[in-house]
């Protein structure tokens, strides 16, 4: 895997919509661009073009080939299902729900992302998607001062994240419930910032960190 990861560094970063997904599917599987190139059939320096031109337009049969080893459809891979909710393909004829023993949960919601929080207000229950790290075992995020995410501070919290497979009608969630709290020592917000992913995909004057600390952290995966 080690050899795999310092390949896709060393590969640059991809151009255009279907470059940046063609790319992503290899780094979700792991593949370099050499093995993804031999098991579609095609050549490394033909995948290389894909990723690094704008406007490649390669034809249905090398897409299909593509979205095969990628474990994912034309449409996804094209961008064609970016304004669809996940989850519009066929149910499986038999699916089959497991429950996610604790180190797989951590595990998945250790690969970071957009999650959905929760939040208890006067109004009701609302649900907001946010970017998130997980910090010391606490789900940890920035948002703005008065922004929706911040009403959770001290109080009654869920967060969830999942993936939907729609080309294998299979998928998984994790749920966390826990009590959120306004990060207010400069030492522990300075960590946080050190250690965060990515800056909050919304932008603007975000410095608010909010961590929860997970009561239960609960699973299931669904397969066919």
């Amino acid at each position: 895997m080690a050899e795999r990861t310092t390949a896709n560094a060393a590969e640059g970063t991809p151009l255009g919509d279907l470059g940046r997904r063609l790319a992503a599917g290899r780094a979700r599987l792991g593949l370099s661009l050499r093995e993804t190139a031999e098991r579609a059939g095609m050549a490394p320096s033909y995948l290389r073009y894909l990723e690094d031109h704008p406007g490649a337009a390669p034809g249905s049969g090398p897409l299909i080939r593509l979205a095969e080893v990628l474990e994912t459809t034309v449409t996804d891979l094209t961008g064609g299902a970016v304004d669809l909710p996940p989850g519009p393909g066929p149910a499986g004829r038999e699916p089959e729900f497991t429950e996610l023993d604790p180190a797989e949960c951590r595990s998945l919601l250790s690969a970071h992302g957009v999650g959905r929080l929760a939040v208890p207000t006067d109004s009701g229950p609302v649900i907001v998607p946010v970017n998130y790290d997980v910090v010391d075992g606490a789900i940890v995020f920035r948002t703005a001062e008065g922004a929706t995410p911040s009403l959770a501070d001290s109080g009654p919290v869920a967060f969830e994240v999942d993936r939907i497979d729609d080309a294998f009608s299979r998928g998984w969630s994790v749920l966390v419930r826990g009590r959120a709290r306004t990060v207010t020592d400069p030492g522990e917000e300075s960590r946080l910032t050190k250690r965060a992913f990515s800056t909050p995909w919304p932008g603007g004057d975000r410095h608010v960190w909010v961590r929860v600390d997970p009561d239960t952290v609960t699973g299931r995966r669904i397969t066919v």
